[in-house]
């Protein structure tokens, strides 16, 4: 918010280029306000700026940039400074950078690594994408169990300053095996003669290295930690996994959910920077699945086409029937979904919602089938134009949602069940695909229900 307020300043500042006093306002901003105002500005204004921070302020900066803004500070610094930030900027941070670049640019990248660096680059790129690896950072503070808490204060004050968090201590063995963690609150209360063995219990929550970063989340919503230990199969402690990453991690998964639920592929990128073509081919391909979709629907239709002719009435409530089913499959395989992305329900949990899904879809079918009845006949009563047989027409329509709405209730909650049994992602049981699934069931039950109640009057 103070970075939006001071802009009109900056630009000032930038168009009579006093540098100086660019800088000095900018190191005075928390991080976050100073990212902001490269993220406002024109490409090569955000060079410039970027170019008058001092260099740690810069890693840091740099760290808060979304890729796309990261990407044009490549082209536009020089390889001193490019070399300066890549070295500075915490690991985890470096490897978000270097895993959305073209594999050309990354190569290029990790040869201005230094030794140590590149080693740690190489090491966490090497976990599977999507994986807990690739968030880790091995910027931690771990005490030896023999210590006395005054040897691990000490050894605090020596070696935190590199570290990406002081909230927790980490407790290994000689051998480098996670033992427990500590907070440090629990350090600095005891007396500096308390051994660290005292102070332990060896109960803790770990990750592994090659855990999705989806359980990471859950992780640390589950346990409210603002850090978590990577630990490998023999329990030796390999680095650890800060909140402000989790929380970066959900925030991208929930922006491709609500992508998905709304029938297209993830764009992974802001709205209005993303290109027309990539637009139209992340679109393109959902939108032709469901216009094949509605091709079966207008075939259904089709099959039906005696039964219109003799009672055309039918035709005036194909839209509401319809509609109502693939509403309530939207909302069932909306609530499904997000409740898997949750952690709330499982492959197993499959029997339970529908049992959930059957009294639910009945008790809304019947609602909407009782208003779609009365509304037929109030209509009648004020404006006659559905025939002497509106009783019927109304019964039909009546039986006729109860159906589509139940069917559309089982068909939305499970559809999520099947993707994910079949090993695919069940945000792809978007609304718009759940709609156009029950279209086609919903004028069967429709015409069938039709048939039955009309036979011998209308059909």
């Amino acid at each position: 918010m103070l970075g939006k307020l001071l802009l009109p300043e900056i630009q000032e500042a930038l168009r009579t280029r006093d540098f100086e006093t660019l800088r000095a306002v900018l190191v005075e901003l928390p991080v976050p306000d100073a990212a902001e105002i490269l993220i406002d500005i024109p490409d090569d204004d955000e060079a410039i700026l970027f170019r008058l921070l001092p260099r740690k302020f810069a890693a840091e900066v740099f760290a808060y940039l979304p890729p796309e803004d990261q990407e044009v500070l490549l082209r536009h610094l020089s390889t001193e400074s490019l070399t300066e930030i890549l070295n500075a900027i915490t690991p985890d941070d470096r490897t978000r950078l270097l895993e959305e670049l073209p594999g050309e640019v990354t190569q290029r990248l990790l040869a201005m690594l230094s030794p140590q660096e590149l080693k740690i680059a190489r090491q966490l790129l090497g976990y599977p994408e999507d994986s807990v690896g690739r968030l880790m950072t091995p910027e931690y503070v771990a005490v030896r169990k023999g210590w006395t808490v005054g040897q691990a204060l000490q050894h605090i004050r020596k070696v935190g300053r590199e570290a990406e968090t002081l909230a927790v201590v980490y407790v290994v063995d000689d051998r480098g095996r996670l033992l427990d963690d500590l907070r440090l609150g629990a350090l600095v209360l005891a007396g500096p003669e308390a051994r660290i063995d005292d102070l332990i219990d060896e109960q803790f929550v770990s990750l592994s290295p090659f855990d999705d970063q989806e359980k990471a989340v859950a992780a640390f919503k589950k346990y409210d930690r603002v850090a978590l230990p990577v630990v490998d199969a023999a329990g030796v402690l390999l680095g650890i996994v800060t909140v402000d990453d989790v929380l970066d991690v959900a925030t991208e998964e929930a922006a491709e959910d609500i992508q998905k639920l709304g029938g297209m592929q993830a764009i992974e990128a802001p709205y209005l920077q993303v290109g027309l073509g990539r637009m139209i081919w992340k679109r393109g391909p959902w939108l032709s699945v469901l216009f094949l979709g509605e091709v079966l629907t207008a075939n259904a239709m089709s099959h039906f086409e005696d039964e219109l002719e003799r009672a055309l009435v039918l035709s005036l409530f194909i839209p509401l029937i319809i509609s109502s089913g693939g509403n309530s499959g939207s909302q069932a395989s909306t609530l499904v979904v997000r409740a898997m992305a949750l952690g709330e329900v499982g492959l197993r949990d499959w029997w339970r919602v529908v049992r959930r899904e059957i009294p639910s879809g009945l008790a809304l079918g019947l609602i909407l089938g009782t208003i779609g009845f009365l509304g037929i006949e109030v209509w009648q009563a004020l404006r006659p134009g559905f025939g002497e047989q509106h009783l019927l027409v109304a019964l039909t329509v009546f039986g006729s949602l109860i159906g589509v709405v139940l069917f559309g209730s089982l068909a939305g909650s499970m559809l999520p069940f099947l993707l994910k049994r079949l090993g695919l992602d069940p945000a792809s049981a978007s609304a718009p695909f759940v709609a156009t699934l029950v279209d086609v069931t919903g004028l069967v039950i429709y015409f069938t229900v039709a048939s039955v109640v009309l036979r011998g009057t209308l059909l």
